[in-house]
C-alpha cells in the first residue's frame, strides 16, 4: 500500500487517512480502533514528521468508531510530537475516546488543559 508525504493511506483496503487540510492542520478520518491501530498510527506520524511548523493541529471530526487503541494511538502521536519539539492539539475527539481518557485521568494530556 502507498502512502504519500503526509501520511495518507491510499487504495481499497485504507480505512484511515490523515490529510493535511490546512498548514499545520490535519484531519483523521476513519475508524480508531483495535483493528486500525497500527494504519492510524503510522499515517499520523507520517504526517507529523512531514508537518512544517512547530504546531500542528489533529482533527478528529471524522473519526468513526473509537475504542482505548485510538486513545493509544492519540497519546503516541503526542509523544512523538514532544519528542520532536513539537506542539500537538486535538480537536473533535470522539466521545468514547474522551470517556477513556477521563476514566485513565488523561483527559487533561489529551486535550491540552
Amino acid at each position: 500500500m502507498d502512502e504519500s508525504v503526509r501520511g495518507e493511506r491510499r487504495g481499497p483496503a485504507a480505512a484511515v487517512s490523515v490529510v493535511e487540510s490546512a498548514p499545520g492542520r490535519y484531519g483523521v478520518r476513519g475508524p480508531l480502533t483495535f483493528a486500525t491501530a497500527r494504519q492510524a498510527l503510522d499515517a499520523g506520524l507520517g504526517a507529523l514528521a512531514a508537518a512544517r511548523g512547530a504546531s500542528i493541529e489533529m482533527d478528529c471530526g471524522e473519526v468513526g468508531a473509537s475504542d482505548s487503541a485510538g486513545l493509544a494511538v492519540l497519546i503516541e502521536w503526542l509523544a512523538w510530537a514532544r519528542r520532536n519539539g513539537r506542539t500537538l492539539s486535538f480537536s473533535n475527539v470522539p466521545e468514547a475516546i474522551r470517556a477513556i481518557a477521563r476514566i485513565c485521568e488523561i483527559e487533561d494530556l489529551l486535550l491540552g488543559r
